[in-house]
């Protein structure tokens, strides 16, 4: 955090590059919160740098879609350039004497808190697109991580494979053939794409089953 002394430095004032809508995810890790969380979109807002972690009045805002499939890494990309694009603007608005601010609305606010290897252990109670959206969200760190047979592995791709309802117990694996490794959750089913023993490479679904006994009705889980 600034000290007065610095912010008043500027003649022109400091402002800042910000990965999210304000005043939503202010913070460290705002565009994988805003994957984890399931966001439909998220943006780059430039504001004013006050003494308040990222809650200074705004200057401008512009908008990108989240897709369903998309991580954190392909989005900060996106929002990087646009960031950058956005900012030359507001400056050259600014050196001109002009610059609209439009205050926060902190009752409004939220917090994108930093990211923890904690952060990635993957719950099989909970909904199959919840679980999807923490792996891509924690691509490519700290990555979402699971146990089978003592080891650990990190999961890297998925897709919701279903919605539909499953008998079995969440983390059970259903199928496991082919480019198939089909895991039932609290709520659906979770195909993973993409997967990494600790220590190995990452590779795709087919080769990690062509290297590892994976039978239906193993099941995933903390320390199993």
């Amino acid at each position: 955090i600034l000290t007065d002394e610095v912010l008043a430095l500027p003649r022109l004032g400091l402002i800042n590059v910000h990965a999210s809508l304000l005043p939503k995810y202010r913070g460290a890790a705002p565009v994988h919160r805003a994957v984890i969380a399931g966001e439909p979109e998220t943006g780059i807002t430039i504001m004013r740098v006050v003494k308040e972690l990222d809650a200074g009045p705004m200057l401008a805002t512009a908008t990108h879609p989240i897709g369903p499939g998309e991580t954190s890494d392909r989005v900060e990309r996106d929002l990087a350039r646009m960031g950058a694009e956005l900012l030359a603007f507001t400056v050259d608005v600014l050196a001109a004497g002009g610059g609209a601010e439009t205050p926060q609305d902190h009752s409004r606010a939220t917090y994108a808190h930093r990211l923890t290897k904690d952060d990635g252990t993957v719950d099989w109670r909970w909904p199959a697109d919840r679980i999807h959206n923490l792996i891509r969200g924690l691509h490519p760190w700290p990555h979402a991580f699971t146990f089978l047979g003592g080891k650990r592995f990190i999961l890297l791709r998925s897709t919701v494979a279903s919605k539909a309802p499953t008998t079995a117990a969440p983390g059970t694996i259903l199928e496991s053939d082919g480019d198939r490794l089909h895991v039932a959750t609290g709520a659906g089913t979770i195909q993973i794409e993409q997967i990494q023993a600790e220590g190995r490479r990452a590779v795709h679904t087919r080769e990690f089953l062509a290297g590892h006994r994976v039978a239906p009705g193993d099941r995933f889980g903390a320390g199993s």
